[in-house]
Formats: structure tokens, C-alpha cells, sequence
């Protein structure tokens, strides 16, 4: 993927400063999701792995809302005429687009306004990093709708973001969770004015982008691969990939700007 040429089909996309964003682009229907765009964003998420260019990703929604999650009458009315195979595809490539959300190697920053549920919530939470707005409005809503919480790693990823009885809480009631109650619960990083959602989540963005790249994207790697192994398995993997990161330029690059009294500039290398 050229990033500086790529043109989505059913989001919007930009890209400079080493930052893309995503912006999740139907405000007249807050943002839902289709077959279509499920698709496209999971394979968009895929070819970052091979994108050097990009050092992070904002994820937005335009209009003052994330994402209604999938659309009622593209998605949902469409399900409930479905056989058991074709709705199995269906879940396994919804949960395809987590899987390529924390396999690639950018952090992701979501930038939340309005509303943010069903599958909004999951890519929400599927990102690396959450600013919202005092508006925002969050909710696994997928009992409301005779449906499992456990949808697209719910069950598994939010417990470690808010704690297991919070996540029970949500993913059994499908109750709206505030803006201030979830920065309280650290499911937001912090909550900013929406006029200045953007602006922040993009300065993030940036300041990651500035920095080492490949060991962050190392650091990614170990955060999601160490939920599920021993604390002396953990550390052992983090003395490799901490070897790994001390082979790399940017180490030196740093090293030699602290000895000249410098900002380092690192290259991803």
C-alpha cells in the first residue's frame, strides 16, 4: 500500500506527517458499518503491517459520532436470513478485523465523539489508546439484540482494559457507559473538548510517529502476546525483544543524541 495514494472505497483516509487516518465516514446513520466496510478496513488494517510509511493510526467517526456499529438494515436484517455457515464467515470476519487491528505493528488511536456501540465499541476497544469527548457514549450492546456479549473479543480483551466485574457490568446489560465513567475506569486515556478531539488524537498520533518505530511496534507485539503466558515466560520474551530493539540504528541514533545533547531522530530501523 502507498498511503499517500490510497483512496478507501467506504471510509475516508488521510495521511502526512507519518500518521493515517481513518475516518468512519456515513454521519447521516452515525457511522454504521456493512459487509463492505467490515472488509475493507480489515484488509486496510492487514496491509499496514507492510506500510513502513505510516507510524500510527487515528481512528475517527465524522458527524459527532464514532459508529453506530453495523448497520441495521445492511447488516442485521440481512443475518436473521442467513444459514449457520454463512453467519459463522460472517463472525469470523468481524473478528478478522480485531485480529488484523492488533496484528499490525501501529499504534491505533481512537478518537471518540457521540455515539459508540455494538461493533464501534469493539473497535474502540480494539485500539491501542482512547481520547472522547465529555458526549461520548459507549455501549456492547449485542444482548439488546439477542445476541452473546462475547462478540469480536469482547469477552477476552475488555476485562483487561476496565477489570472483569466492569466488563461483566456492560457486556451482560448493554448499558450506555459514560464518557467520564469511562475515563474513570480507564477505558478512556482521557476525555478532551470535542472541538479539539481531532487535533489531540492527530498530536498523539504524531508524537508516536516521531519516535522509534519498529521497537514500538515491538512494544505492541508484547502487549497483546503476554495476556496469555507466565510472568517468567513474559520476561524471558521481553529480554529478546528488548536484544532485538538494542540491534537496531535507532538505538544507537539515540544514544549518540544524548551523548551530542540532541533530540534523537529516529528513522524505524
Amino acid at each position: 500500500m502507498d498511503p499517500t495514494s490510497f483512496v478507501a472505497r467506504h471510509f475516508g483516509w488521510h495521511f502526512a506527517e507519518g500518521v493515517a487516518t481513518i475516518t468512519l465516514d456515513r454521519p447521516e446513520r452515525k457511522n454504521p458499518l456493512t459487509f463492505e466496510s467490515y472488509a475493507e478496513l480489515r484488509d486496510t488494517f492487514r496491509d499496514l503491517v507492510y506500510t513502513s510509511q505510516v507510524k500510527a493510526v487515528v481512528l475517527t467517526g465524522a458527524g459527532g459520532n464514532f459508529s453506530s456499529g453495523g448497520d441495521v438494515h445492511e447488516i442485521i436484517g440481512p443475518l436473521t436470513e442467513m444459514a449457520m455457515p454463512e453467519l459463522l464467515a460472517f463472525t469470523r470476519m468481524t473478528g478478522d478485523l480485531v485480529k488484523a487491528m492488533r496484528a499490525c505493528p501501529q499504534p491505533i488511536v481512537a478518537a471518540i465523539d457521540g455515539i459508540c456501540v455494538g461493533a464501534g465499541a469493539i473497535m474502540a476497544m480494539a485500539s491501542d489508546l482512547r481520547l472522547a469527548t465529555p458526549a461520548a457514549r459507549t455501549a456492547f450492546l449485542f444482548t439488546r439484540v439477542g445476541l452473546a456479549g462475547c462478540d469480536m473479543g469482547a469477552c477476552a480483551i475488555l476485562p483487561r482494559i476496565i477489570g472483569q466485574g466492569r466488563a461483566a457490568d456492560l457486556l451482560y446489560t448493554g448499558r450506555m457507559m459514560s464518557a467520564e465513567e469511562g475515563e474513570r475506569w480507564g477505558f478512556h486515556n482521557r476525555l478532551v473538548p470535542a472541538d479539539a478531539l481531532l487535533n489531540e488524537a492527530q498530536a498523539l498520533a504524531r508524537s508516536i510517529a516521531t519516535g522509534p518505530s519498529f521497537a514500538h511496534g515491538i512494544t505492541k507485539t508484547q502487549l497483546n502476546t503476554e495476556w496469555a503466558v507466565s510472568i517468567e515466560t513474559a520476561i524471558e520474551m521481553e529480554a529478546q525483544a528488548q536484544a532485538i530493539c538494542m540491534a537496531t540504528r535507532d538505538f544507537r541514533r539515540a544514544f549518540e543524541a544524548f551523548a551530542d545533547k540532541r533530540t534523537p531522530e529516529f528513522e524505524g530501523n
